[in-house]
């Protein structure tokens, strides 16, 4: 069978006409044997910034932050292109590590964030997704670089290390050290580890390989977490007592360790900010050390200061505190957690491959706001449309219409929810034998329909067929 393509040059009016080969596509049924691309117009210059940072036939991935060269070696350069945040004003994906990412940096090409990292408070993700965006973040990356640094906080609060190295400091410049070593050692007394209980609140990724490694060092572990997983549950020791509250892990602990996510909002609402707080701490014992490697926000402060002014319980953070930060029985480090080599090269080569599986395939994974998605290769012969819309009836309904107005056989089809968001993956084929298929005007009925927020084709040149309705009603390709 012939297979036949068509470009028209007709532009949209009000469009810049700076994309030689821009316009409708037009194709048979038959697409296996030429190169297909389904291009679409660039929008207004003041969306698209400069023309210079454009490059047609390359995914554009604009970083905040210094990124780590091994991750971004995940990206292709057939394919792709990195570029710093500022300067990439064409984005087709926005990598980032602790920027605060604000909308207006967020161009109307995205159609994707990634965090390198497993928080993702630093981007307006409630608003992303009103955008229909997914933001991705990198669950487990930094997992043993935050786990070995909370072995290091057992260690710094049981033997009064810090202490112990600022008073030798003290002592050398004034020239005593050798002189008082053997007499001073005995003000920085501790205790060993081996059979003293820890509570772990959260198991997941740090959590579960906490509690393993604290429990290879004999200790003696209790964990609570109301939505442990299988992969985590399988990380734990044989030995650890689960229980149903944190009040009952913290109880009988000697150290605690806080490995939750930080969730706007009061616990009693659902959310953990300061879910560490006086109705919690009043059942530490007098002695106890709480260690706080995930989110400062999850501690009251006040509280804690409160117990630490009370007795010999002590506070260890990786979270700067404008309470805490001086007091005598606390350490707080410059958010070290996932300061390693190692750690940032994990989190970057992690963002980048669920990056390039998103928008070379429309695979969803380690989204905080979307739903997972994930569908077999598209069969020979067929396009790939990926659609976003609201969660709301009948919406699927008018998709699968409009596929089959313009007389395109759906091959395979996914549709998946989460929250106010529906995600769906379609393969379909074109016109019966002989005819054509408009599939930019597929697109725009598709995207304008009801519901709908925006659309892809995963087809042909990469970084083309993306198209959405913008908030005030406008077709945007």
């Amino acid at each position: 069978m012939m297979q036949t393509r068509t470009v028209l040059r007709s532009l949209r009016p009000g469009l810049n006409k700076f994309n030689a080969t821009g316009g409708n596509l037009m194709l048979t049924r038959s697409l296996s044997d030429l190169p297909v691309d389904v291009d679409h117009a660039k929008g207004a210059w003041k969306t698209y910034g400069e023309l210079d940072s454009y490059k047609p036939g390359k995914f554009q991935v604009g970083t905040f932050n210094k990124i780590s060269a091994k991750g971004l070696e995940v990206f292709e350069p057939e394919l792709y292109e990195t570029l710093d945040g500022a300067k990439a004003v064409n984005a087709h994906a926005i990598l980032l590590r602790s920027h605060k990412l604000k909308e207006e940096e967020v161009s109307y090409t995205v159609r994707a964030i990634a965090r390198c990292g497993a928080g993702t408070n630093n981007v307006p993700v409630a608003r992303m997704t009103e955008l229909g965006i997914p933001v991705f973040n990198t669950p487990g990356a930094n997992a043993n670089a935050v786990k070995e640094l909370v072995l290091c906080g057992l260690f710094l609060s049981s033997r009064r290390v810090v202490d112990g190295i600022n008073h030798m400091k003290d002592l050398g410049t004034k020239g005593l050290a050798k002189e008082r070593v053997e007499k001073d050692k005995a003000m920085f007394g501790g205790q060993e580890i081996k059979g003293k209980t820890l509570a772990v609140i959260g198991l997941g990724h740090i959590g579960s390989s906490t509690a393993r490694d604290a429990g290879r060092m004999g200790m003696n572990i209790i964990g609570y977490d109301p939505g442990l997983s299988i992969e985590s549950a399988l990380k734990l020791p044989r030995n650890i007592n689960l229980v149903d509250s944190i009040v009952s892990a913290v109880a009988k602990a000697d150290y605690i360790s806080i490995n939750i996510p930080y969730i706007k909002g009061d616990p009693s609402e659902g959310g953990t900010h300061g879910v560490i707080g006086s109705d919690v701490i009043e059942h530490f014992k007098p002695n106890a050390v709480l260690l706080n490697f995930a989110r400062g926000e999850l501690v009251d402060s006040a509280a804690m200061k409160e117990f630490l002014d009370s007795g010999d319980g002590k506070y260890v953070s990786d979270f700067p505190d404008d309470l805490l930060w001086d007091h005598k029985n606390s350490v707080i480090l410059p958010h070290l957690g996932a300061s390693t080599e190692e750690a940032e090269d994990a989190a970057a080569a992690m963002a980048a491959e669920t990056i390039r599986d998103f928008l070379e395939n429309g695979t969803i994974k380690n989204s905080v706001n979307f739903p997972a998605a994930t569908m077999a290769g598209r069969p020979d012969n067929s396009v790939r449309f990926t659609i976003v819309n609201k969660n709301e009836p009948g919406v699927l309904a008018k998709i699968t219409e409009t596929f089959a107005q313009n007389e395109m056989n759906i091959l395979q089809q996914l549709n998946t929810s989460r929250g106010s968001i529906a995600y769906n993956v379609v393969d379909v084929a074109g016109a019966a034998a002989g005819g054509v298929t408009d599939f930019k005007k597929v697109q725009e009925m598709m995207t304008m329909a009801e519901g709908v927020i925006s659309s892809r084709i995963i087809f042909g040149t990469p970084g083309m067929g993306y198209a959405k309705k913008l908030e005030g009603g406008e077709y945007f390709v």
